[in-house]
Formats: structure tokens, sequence, C-alpha cells
């Protein structure tokens, strides 16, 4: 092996080596267990959510595969059709073109073309991650038989009437032209304004004032509404306002939704364009009055000053024409929550459309079922009131968009606006009776990517056909997935599931936290935090880091200030750390929690505890590769610390295996890394040393220690393979040649058997005898640290209060307590024996004492701890001083009092143990 662990020198062969041998398809035999990969946009890019989350994904895959099940990963992208058009159309754009000068036919072709071309960038970030989806099996959500399954779904939910077509308030994109799901919406706060506005009665009795944030849409307004006890309003109540601008009469209503206590008490109401005074007007069968154009100008519904204007500009003029009018109340300064598409920034209007819609209420009940009975586990378990309350307050589904990329909604129209759906034309013809003559035309719309998306845990097994994976794979196992998809993904996939199948999709929802930067904050390209999983694997330079940072910024401000953050942070650039260690840091993250802070100095730890099972792996291999490591029989007698090693190997293996079965990776992650470093590499490796350099061992302890060292480490690199695929497979390829693992020639770690538990292996015993020989150890150490005595001085010790036990665990352990104490004599002192002066250490009830006489210059040791105490003691004063001030106390943060505090606390700690080895060296 190499000298140093050098991941990318390894990662890209091997992973080759993998694909190429088809390791990742299921084995056929054995349970099945199949986890469904959410499929990420065909236009994106491997950020942190998809490295943390495939990571986990991954390591469940090959841990299962390992432990013998028919394992499938089932892999595929999202055609993505907001995001894919609007990368094509871009292009288009940069040729001064645009979809439209194309026509729908050409431009679909266009996109396929740079799907086809651009389309495998995360697939292939997905490999460099070390993931192990069967590619063979690699689908796209406009693949024909996916796109087959989508329509068979739409036409058999019109056919039983879940599917319609009604005129309904959407999210509406002004730049797209389309409605979009409220997962495409981002509400952000922003300074903005309240205007407060006159509304006369017709009657000329009096006038109401109303506040709102979009005078614009008072155009559309149908009533004013006032809650029915207020006490103010009362008289109001049934008659009509002379709207402003318009001239229009409207009611005035009472409605329980109006808040006595916001504002004047008093609401407008403008149905067409709010989704509260939408259900409103529907509650009072009031006019809806749609005021805007599909690019957010006035329309002719308007008065014909406004018309044609910008949303904003008409605003701008109402104001001025409401002032004008004396109408105009006041302004004031107000935050307000504003609605801009993800795509395009722009502000998002509630607006009135013909779409198509999913009736759910009849496919909500028995997914909420499916989740009550326990057929479905969310884990954690709190995320089922989430999936409740959405599920119980779920509203009919727009799924229709107004793209041209998608799955083209399967629905004709005939001249006189007869709608027919059907699986092909030529079936809506046959169907309906409908000779060639008349005329249709399909509808232009297309469906929601959620719709398809809905399909994919039956769809990617070959339904509609009754094929043998749906049969073995559904449902699948285990769903690993983000909270904020639970409504939009998780509960239309058991919708859908549940309607087409009569089964659950999957048995377990794994819901995982958001990863976030190390200061908690959302990872944005406008906050200049966003970190890629590929430039941690592979490490990036400073500059090339800032040009990646602040391109595409259009505000020079903003990418100044991504610079200036960038270049403090990183200032050196970004450091390989390779897959491994990422991967690890992955998991060892994977807590309960809903943020998760990634936090960089990790990833340097889990890059070092690469380069320690590295090393660690060198140094067995350089005491087994040349010697009999018993893989060919001869006897073998192993040592106290070779039953230990095993033991405990046993012992983490069991709280592994149930820290994943919880998917608990924390904890797994954490178990495994105490094991190999403290346990394996720090202790097992320093205890073989004595048998192995020790003339006197016999060849047969010789042999059991070898053996041990070369299986342990082998099933040791089997148990972290999960989560480190690349650096255990390399190392393993050397090792199990020595192990008494019998492989095929060329074989895998990957498909090799996870560690099984033995029973003949677990000790109690045994672990307590070393945990015994651990302390005699460190109890020797720790004086010789202490007393600043060189660890090579050998020692002689003297033991009091020893016990039976004690006795038998010294003789048992004798060569390991002489050889890494350096001890020269043992010698037990009797009942009442006095001891010279010695510095102390306790084993349980037993004491070591090490004479001091001969082993320091005392006067010179004594000037040293003065010299030590002065320093430490200055320190301690000066942190009480700050902590007995104040001002200091009453205007520094919390945090710094705190870290004052905890200085003070272990500076005096400090003192006293200097001053406790003061007294022992001046009693010499």
């Amino acid at each position: 092996m190499d000298k140093t662990f050098e991941p990318q020198s390894i990662e890209q062969q091997c992973y080759e080596k993998w694909e190429n041998s088809g390791l990742f398809k299921a084995s056929g035999s054995g349970d099945p267990y199949c986890i469904l990969l959410p499929p990420p946009n065909v236009t994106g890019s491997l950020h942190m959510g998809h490295g943390f989350q495939q990571t986990i994904m991954d390591a469940l895959t090959r841990y299962r595969r390992m432990k013998g099940d028919n394992t499938l990963w089932q892999v595929g992208t999202d055609h993505a059709g907001i995001a894919t058009q609007m990368v094509v159309e871009r292009q288009l754009n940069a040729e001064g073109k645009t979809r439209h000068d194309l026509g729908r036919e050409d431009f679909i072709k266009k996109v396929w073309e740079w799907k086809e071309h651009s389309g495998g960038t995360i697939t292939g970030q997905m490999r460099r991650l070390g993931t192990s989806p069967d590619w063979s099996r690699e689908v796209f959500t406009m693949d024909d038989k996916l796109s087959d399954a989508v329509t068979e779904t739409f036409v058999k939910l019109h056919e039983e009437g879940l599917i319609y077509r009604g005129k309904r308030l959407v999210n509406w994109d002004p730049v797209l032209h389309t409605a979009v799901s409220d997962l495409e919406v981002l509400n952000e706060e922003e300074d903005g304004h309240m205007w407060h506005m006159r509304y006369p009665l017709a009657d000329g009795s009096g006038e109401l004032v109303v506040a709102t944030t979009r005078p614009e849409t008072m155009l559309g307004d149908t009533a004013v509404a006032v809650h029915p006890d207020d006490e103010r309003y009362q008289a109001y109540i049934g008659k009509d306002i002379k709207l402003p601008i318009t001239g229009r009469l409207i009611p005035v209503i009472a409605d329980d939704y109006v808040d006595q206590e916001f504002g004047t008490g008093c609401v407008k109401i403008t149905p067409a364009h709010d989704f509260n005074d939408y259900d409103m007007g529907k509650r009072h069968s009031l006019p809806m009055i749609n005021i805007l154009t599909d690019d957010a100008k006035i329309n002719d519904e308007s008065p014909e000053a406004y018309r044609g204007l910008d949303r904003f500009d008409a605003r701008k003029q109402i104001v001025a024409d409401l002032d004008a009018q004396g109408a105009l109340v006041k302004i004031e300064p107000h935050k307000l929550k504003v609605p801009r598409g993800d795509r395009t920034g722009a502000v998002i209007e509630p607006y009135l459309t013909d779409q198509w819609y999913v009736a759910v209420e009849s496919l909500a009940k028995p997914a909420i079922e499916a989740v009550e009975s326990g057929e479905i586990r969310f884990v954690p378990e709190n995320w089922n009131k989430t999936y409740y309350q959405w599920m119980h307050n779920i509203q009919d589904w727009c799924i229709s968009r107004q793209l041209w990329w998608g799955h083209r909604i399967p629905a004709w129209y005939d001249d006189n606006g007869n709608i027919y759906v059907g699986r092909t034309e030529a079936e809506v013809r046959a169907k309906n009776s409908l000779s060639d003559d008349i005329a249709l035309r399909q509808d232009d719309d297309v469906l929601d990517t959620w719709f398809s998306s809905a399909l994919w845990p039956f769809a990617t097994m070959g339904w509609p056909e009754k094929t043998p994976e749906l049969e073995t794979f559904l449902p699948s196992s285990v769903l690993v997935t983000g909270f904020d998809i639970i409504f939009f993904w998780v509960a239309r996939m058991i919708m859908m599931t549940k309607k087409f199948t009569g089964q659950i999709p999957f048995k377990d929802i794994y819901i995982t936290g958001l990863i976030r930067d190390e200061n908690g904050d959302k990872m944005s390209k406008s906050k200049g935090n966003v970190l890629d999983p590929i430039d941690l694997i592979d490490g990036i330079d400073l500059e090339t880091l800032v040009k990646k940072r602040t391109s595409g910024m259009m505000q020079p401000k903003l990418a100044e200030k991504i610079e200036k953050r960038t270049r403090k942070q990183f200032p050196d650039g970004i450091h390989a750390y390779g897959t491994d260690a990422l991967r690890f840091t992955f998991a060892a993250m994977a807590s309960t929690s809903r943020d998760i802070n990634f936090d960089m100095a990790r990833v340097e730890g889990y890059r070092n505890f690469c380069n320690k099972i590295w090393n660690a792996s060198r140094f067995v291999l350089m005491n087994a590769e040349e010697h009999d490591t018993g893989r060919d029989g001869g006897e073998m007698v192993l040592s106290i610390a070779d039953r230990w090693i095993w033991a405990k190997f046993q012992q983490t293996l069991v709280e592994f295996e149930k820290a994943l079965e919880d998917y608990r990776f924390d904890i797994a992650a954490h178990i495994v890394y105490e094991f190999t470093w403290n346990q394996f590499c720090d202790w097992y490796l320093e205890l073989t040393k004595p048998v192995l350099s020790n003339e006197a061992s016999s060849e047969a302890e010789k042999r059991g220690t070898r053996h041990t060292l070369i299986n342990v480490l082998e099933n040791l690199l089997r148990l972290l393979h999960p989560l480190m695929p690349f650096i255990t497979d390399t190392i393993w390829q050397r090792v199990v040649p020595l192990s008494a693992l019998q492989v095929e020639e060329n074989a895998s770690i990957m498909v090799q058997a996870f560690p099984v538990q033995d029973a003949a292996k677990q000790d109690e015993q045994v672990l307590a005898d070393i945990e015994w020989v651990k302390k005699f150890i460190v109890g020797i150490r720790n004086i010789r640290g202490e007393m600043d005595i060189s660890p090579n001085k050998p020692l002689n010790a003297l033991l009091k209060n020893v016990s039976a036990e004690d006795s038998r665990r010294l003789e048992a352990a004798k060569a390991f307590l002489d050889k890494l104490s350096k001890l020269e004599t043992v010698t037990i002192l009797k009942d009442g024996e006095e001891a010279p002066a010695s510095a102390t250490a306790l084993v349980g009830e037993m004491e070591i004492l090490i004479p001091m006489a001969g082993l320091i210059d005392k006067d010179a040791e004594l000037a040293r701890i003065t010299k030590a105490m002065d320093k430490v003691d200055k320190d301690v004063s000066r942190t009480r001083g700050k902590l007995s001030n104040d001002k200091f106390v009453s205007n520094a943060p919390d945090a710094v009092i705190e870290k004052e505090r905890a200085k003070l606390e272990e500076g005096e700690k400090q003192l006293e143990k200097l001053k406790a080895q003061y007294e022992t060296i001046a009693a010499l």
C-alpha cells in the first residue's frame, strides 16, 4: 500500500469496476429490499441536500445488499417542466429567438436534444459520490413507458369523475405565463406599504376606510367585509359602497374571517386576486372580476385609463388618482410576505383561470388511513402530525401547466367547445363516434411534474403492465426525502399508489433534516454560502471558488460581499477531502434534527479518520503479509487482547446494526468511529506489539495475533463499507487474501456478506479485563505526564490494595503492562507496609504508586511547576477581574461571558492540579 491515502487515485477506477461488473443490479434472491431515488431534475446538479440524502440511501442499499437481500435502488430523473423549458428558452433567447419562432414541435425536439447532450450532469455526479443504484434500470419521467402510465392515470381518473376542468384561483407566474405550485413560490419578507382608502357609501350616509397592500386590485373589488360582531359597523352591513374610480356598487358583507383588531376592521374583497377573498367570495356568491392579463397588465374589465398598464404602473396611477379625489387617507410603511416565482423572481399573482384539477378527497382518505394504521411509518414519528395537518385540509389539486415541455394533457376540443378525454385522438374519435371531418384540437397544456412524480413507485416498475418488478418491489422498503415535499410528493404517491395498485408505495418514510451552513443559515447562491459536494471531494482553489460563487450576480455590491465572505472563509480554497470523508460526515450529521448545520471542520476530521484507517491497515499488512496468518490452519493461541478485540467488535456490530435499523446514522457513525479509532487503532494495535515483538512469544501466539489482526480488520472493512465504500474496497483487496474469508478472484467487498454476529466471540469477562488493563496503562502514562517523566524511562511500580481479581489480571496481562507502561518491576505491597513518597493512580480500589526518588530533579521540577502556577494564576486573576466588572458583564454578549466563565473554571482546576503536583514533589 502507498504510504499516504490519496482518494483521487482510487475512486474512479474503483467505481468503474463496480459498475462495469454489474454489481449494482438486484440479485434476484433473498428478501426484496427496494429504495426509490427521489428523481432529481434533469437540469440539476448535485447539491448538499442531494449528497446528504443519497449517502443515506446508498448506505442502506449497500448494507441490505451485503445482508443478502434482493436489493434494488431504483434510479431516474425528472423532466422538470418549468426548469428545463427555461434552460432551452434562454439558449434560444441568446440567439435572438423565442420558442414561438420554432413552434411547439420543433421546440420539443430542441429540448430533447439538450436532454441527450447535457442532461446527465447529476447522474455523473452521483457516481462521483459512490452511489450504487441499478443504472441499467435508469428511467426518465418522459420515457415512453412512464408517459403511457401518466396518460393511463389521467384517463382513468377522468372516467371516474376525479379529474375535471374548472375555473379556479391559482398561483400565476406572469413571466412564464403558467400556473405554478406552492413549492415553486418563495414567500420572503420585504419592505412595502399599506394604503388606507376611503370607500363612500352609495346613499351618502358615510364612508368606510379600508387598508390594502395592493391598491391596484381595488379595480376587481366586489365587496367590503366586516366582522358580524363588530359594533362599529353593524349599521353598514347590507348597504352598498360606491367603489372609487370605477363607480361600481358593491355590498358591505359580514364574515367571521375578518379580524376586528387588524387595521380598521374593514377589508376589501377581491375574489379573483386573493386566495382568502376567493373563499369568501364563494361563501357569499360574489362576482369574480379578473382585472389582469396573463402577463399581469390591466385588462379590458377595468376603466379605460388603466388598460394595458403593468400592474405596478397601474398601482402608482391609481394611488395618484385616489389622492386627487381625496379618497387616499394615508400611506404607511409595512413589512409583508411577497410571493415570488422561484425560477423568475417575478411577483406571483393569484389569478382566475380555467385549469385541470384532481378531486382528491376520496383519494386522501385511504392515504390517511395507511399512516394511521401503521402500515406506513414516518421516521421520526413526529412528521405524522405534519402529514395529517395537510391531508385533513387538502384542496383539489391543480394539475395543468401552461408549458410546452411535459406530458401533454390527453384532452381534445371540437369547434363547439366540447371536451373529449382519451389515450389518443383515434380513441377519442372511436369512443365518441366522431367522424374525421370534425376538427379536434388537443389541449395545449401539460401536466404538473408532480403528477408524473406521484406515479413513481409503480410506474418505474412497469405499471400498468403486471411485471415481475411490480410484484417483487412494491411496496418499496423506505423512502428517504425531505420534510418540504411531504405534501407535494410523498402524500400524492401514497394516494396514487393506493388508488391504482391497492398497495402502499413504501413501508417507511425517513425524513431528513435540511442542510444549512455552519451558522444555521439556509444555503443559497445569493448568500454566497453554497457548498458543492464535488468541490469538497476534489478540492477547489480560492480564485476558482470566488468566480464560481459570484458568477451570475447582477448586483456588483452583492458579488463583492460574497467574494469577501468567501476569501475570509476559505483563504486557501477548499482542500480535497475525498468521497469517503464527505460521506462519513453526512452520516455522522444525520440526526433527527429539522436543521443540520454543516461544519467543514468535521470533514477535515473525517479525512483524518480515513488516514487513520489507511495507516492502521498498513501496520497490519506490514506485520502479516510476509508471515503466517493462520489462513491455512496451524495452531493458534489467542492472547487476552485478541479475545478482547473480537468481543469489542461483536459489541460494536450489534450496536451498529441496531442504529441502522432505527435510521440513526449519526449513532452508527459514532459507534464505528469510536471502535476504529480508539479501540482498534489506538489500543489493539499497541497491544499486539508485546506479542509480535517478543522473542519469547510462541509461533502459535504470534499466529493467533496475526490472524486476529487480519480478520478483525477484514470484518471492520465490511462493517464500514456502506458508509465509506472506496477506501474499504481498496484496502480489502489487499487484506482478504490473508484472511479466513474465501472469495472468488477479483471479488468486491460490496457483494460480500455483512459481518455476522458470533455469540462465541462475545466475552464480558475479557471486556472487563482489558478495561482494567487500559486504566492501569493510562494511570502510569498520566503520572509520567504530570511529573514530566520521559515516556521511555523504565519505572518501578508498587501496588497497594490488590484484590484476588487484580492479581489474576496482573498475571494474565503482565506482558502488556510491562511493555506498554515501560515497567521494570511491579511489587505488591503487603498490608500495612509503608510506601515511599510516590505519585499515585487508581484502578478501581487498587493503587498504583510510582516512587519519585531518583526519577526527577526535585529542585528543577519545583521551579518548573512554580513558574507554571504563576502563569496560570495571572490568567485566572485577569479572567476573574473581567467577570467582576459590571460594565463588561452588562455589555458583553452571553456567549462571550460564558466563554470567560468556562476559562476561569478551567484555570482554577489547572491551578489546583499544579498545587497538588508541587506538594507531592516537595514531600520527596
